[in-house]
Formats: C-alpha cells, sequence, structure tokens
C-alpha cells in the first residue's frame, strides 16, 4: 500500500521557540512528509534557523495573522495536512498515529489527539483529555458537543489532521466562516473544523500526540495581552450556537435553553469584552424570530 505524503505545514511569526517547533517536525517516525514554513517574522530569524535544515520548504509571507494560516494551510501538497504553529511541539509518533487512523477509514476527516500545555520553560501545565478511549464520533456531535458546551475540547490547529482535499473543497474564503458569522478574529479552529468534518467522521486518539505552548509573555492570540480580539474567542461561542441551530446541528430547544448561559457570559465578560454583549443581542435577535413557531409547535402537541 502506498503511504500518503502529509504536509507539516508551519505559519511562523515568533522566532523564540522555533527551532524546537521545527525539529520536532523534523523527527517524525513518518517518513513520507514535506514541512512547509510561511514566514512572516519582522527579522531573518526563522529563515536562518530553516537554511540549517536540509529539505525544509521555507517561503516568506508577506500576510499577517490568519492569512499567513491560511496561505501555509493551502500551500501544502500532501494528501494529507498536519498544522504546526511556531511554538508548540509534535510527539515523534504523531504524524505516524494520525496517518493509521486516516488510512484506517476514508469516512474519517478530521482526526485530533490527547494534547498537553506547556510554559515557557517546557514545563507541563495541563493535560488535555476529553475522552477515556480512543473512537469516532460524527462531525455534527463534535458540532454539537463543542455548541453546547461553549468549549473547544478538540485544541488547537497543532492538534489535528485533515485531508488536503476536503480543504480545497471547502474553500480559502469559506473555512473560517459558518452560517451567519465570521469565525476568523475568534474561533477560527472550531470553524474550519466544523467545515472539514461536515457529513463526515471525526477520530480522537486516547494518546498525548501534540504539546500546546501557553505563556501570557508569548506574543500569541492566545494571550489576552498581545491579541486585541481575544474576547472574540469568547464571543464566538454564542455566535456558533445560532450557527449550529441555522445547520439543524442542534434543536431550538437546545438553542433556547443556553439562554442562561449567554446571558451568565455577557454579564461576567461584557465589562472587558464588549463583543460578548453584542453577540448575546445577536442570540436575542435570532431567537426572537423562532419564539413564535416554537410555541406553535408545542401547542399542536398538546
Amino acid at each position: 500500500m502506498t503511504l500518503p505524503t502529509v504536509s507539516i505545514v508551519i505559519p511562523s511569526y515568533k522566532a523564540a521557540h522555533f527551532e524546537s517547533c521545527l525539529r520536532s517536525a523534523v523527527g517524525q517516525t513518518y517518513s513520507q512528509t514535506e514541512i512547509l514554513v510561511s514566514d512572516n517574522c519582522p527579522t531573518e530569524d526563522i529563515r536562518q534557523i530553516c537554511s540549517r535544515y536540509p529539505g525544509v520548504i521555507y517561503q516568506r509571507n508577506p500576510v499577517t495573522g490568519p492569512d499567513n494560516v491560511l496561505a501555509s494551510l493551502y500551500s501544502g501538497r500532501g494528501q494529507l495536512i498536519k498544522p504546526l504553529f511556531d511554538d508548540d511541539i509534535l510527539h515523534p509518533f504523531c504524524v505516524e498515529r494520525m496517518v493509521a487512523v486516516m488510512q484506517a477509514d476514508p469516512r474519517v476527516e478530521l482526526a485530533f489527539s490527547a494534547s498537553q500545555v506547556i510554559d515557557i520553560d517546557n514545563q507541563r501545565t495541563e493535560t488535555r483529555r476529553p475522552y477515556t478511549a480512543s473512537g469516532h464520533m460524527t462531525g455534527a456531535a463534535m458540532q454539537q458537543s463543542m455548541a453546547l458546551g461553549m468549549r473547544n475540547f478538540v485544541g488547537e490547529f497543532s492538534s489535528v489532521m485533515f485531508r488536503r482535499a476536503t480543504l480545497w473543497n471547502v474553500g480559502w474564503k469559506e473555512l473560517f466562516r459558518l452560517p451567519g458569522h465570521d469565525y476568523t478574529r475568534g474561533l477560527a479552529d472550531v470553524a474550519a473544523y466544523c467545515n472539514l468534518a461536515r457529513n463526515a467522521l471525526v477520530f480522537y486518539i486516547d494518546e498525548e500526540l501534540s504539546y500546546f505552548r501557553y505563556d501570557q509573555r508569548l506574543q500569541s492570540n492566545s494571550n489576552p495581552y498581545a491579541n486585541p480580539h481575544f474576547g472574540n474567542c469568547f464571543s464566538d461561542y454564542v455566535d456558533l450556537l445560532v450557527s449550529s441551530h441555522r445547520e439543524n446541528v442542534i434543536s431550538t430547544a437546545e438553542l433556547l435553553e443556553q439562554d442562561y448561559q449567554v446571558a451568565a457570559l455577557s454579564v461576567r465578560l461584557g465589562s472587558v469584552f464588549p463583543q460578548t454583549q453584542q453577540a448575546r443581542q445577536r442570540y436575542l435577535d435570532y431567537c426572537a424570530t423562532l419564539v413564535p413557531a416554537a410555541a406553535a409547535d408545542g401547542a399542536g402537541h398538546e
């Protein structure tokens, strides 16, 4: 059986931990890989590091943030795409394990694994293991759970693998969009997972295969002090409820039952992140269009 090529794509900006990140990609036990670095660093540090690793494909990219992520994802030429952010690390068996899952069942469009959060000094700070055993779920079940639970249990892009053909079928302009909302500034990864796994299967691998670096001293989207749009990481969960209802992933009853959660989020974070108040208003406006129909439906069953 011919093994598929995996594109390990690394959108890069921060040089501090980049070499550790790159070495984890180079050191994979799976040999059929191409490693592509899309560099937006303001210095030449990342380019100089890449020059020390023969075979690494380096491209200088003038675009920033989400556009650099998109450019790197769509530059991969392998049948499978493995994102890796510039300060995260992959376990040596990561690609091998994920390829095995994708090869075993062509219905699987997205694979993800347990992961570990590490700090700036490589110390483990949090183990993320959403399930106690490996297994399948539908893309709709994944989206429903993330929407109603208001949590991204899949993790960041460094924790997933998906099929290049599906990425191109979704399209550059739609990858971070779901019905009614653009998630580019907040839950771009969640929107991408929902789009990639729509009408397909997702597979969770109960092994710690990636390491996500989090530290408030780092220039990162996960750092509220460095990301001016950090509030969208919360408000987008409210919009995800509406998008999921528009797609019939959650029911009207489930949507309306989230009113308390949406209100609590707005009260708790609204003074710091006004996006949450704006999202609550969008939620209320949308729900107002559904209440008469929901009431009529209930009366018909009395």
